[in-house]
């Protein structure tokens, strides 16, 4: 059923737009010790066999390269599963503001603030600031790389990276009405 679900959002992820080719990665927690991710340079759409990847010790070299974000999160939170996608408009949105206020009823319903993390990709810094992020609230972007969505389920952590694209579509287009 595991990797029916990482598919079944991989596809949501690629019609709506959120990733592209290989990019992005997700998790699930498989209990207190592990998580389960997809493999480095994998298509989440066809994710294949999964890599698990303990709490602390030794990662395989196959796990995704954002797996130290994945593992920061998992030791500093109670989430349990993790998207991370490239949404082009919360992308751009984080080169150029330090938060997000979104605009948007459903934005300012379920995230009133999303917060810019910043390091490289794959790097110890991106780990600490996303898992700080995420330890108080359920989304975050990367400054320049995407979104990290946190849920109970690998569904709703979807549903959140949705919403951070949608609300910073709408933060686009607000210039041009006015």
């Amino acid at each position: 059923m595991t990797s029916e679900e990482f598919a079944r959002i991989g596809k949501r992820l690629f019609s709506e737009h959120l990733i592209g080719g290989n990019f992005g990665n997700m998790s699930i927690r498989d209990g207190e010790e592990s998580f389960l991710i997809t493999r480095s340079g994998s298509y989440l759409d066809e994710p294949g066999d999964l890599v698990r990847v303990p709490l602390f010790g030794d990662v395989p070299s196959e796990a995704s390269s954002e797996w130290r974000v994945h593992r920061s999160v998992y030791q500093q939170t109670r989430h349990r599963a993790i998207v991370h996608a490239h949404p082009p408009y919360a992308v751009a949105a984080s080169l150029v503001l330090d938060e997000i206020t979104p605009l948007d009823s459903e934005g300012k319903m379920f995230c009133p603030t999303i917060p810019i993390a910043v390091g490289e990709p794959g790097s110890r810094e991106l780990a600490d600031d996303v898992a700080d992020c995420l330890a108080l609230t359920g989304l975050c972007i990367a400054r320049g790389h995407g979104t990290f969505a946190t849920g109970k389920t690998l569904e709703e952590a979807y549903l959140y990276t949705s919403l951070a694209e949608h609300a910073c579509r709408v933060l686009s287009l607000v210039p041009t009405f006015r």
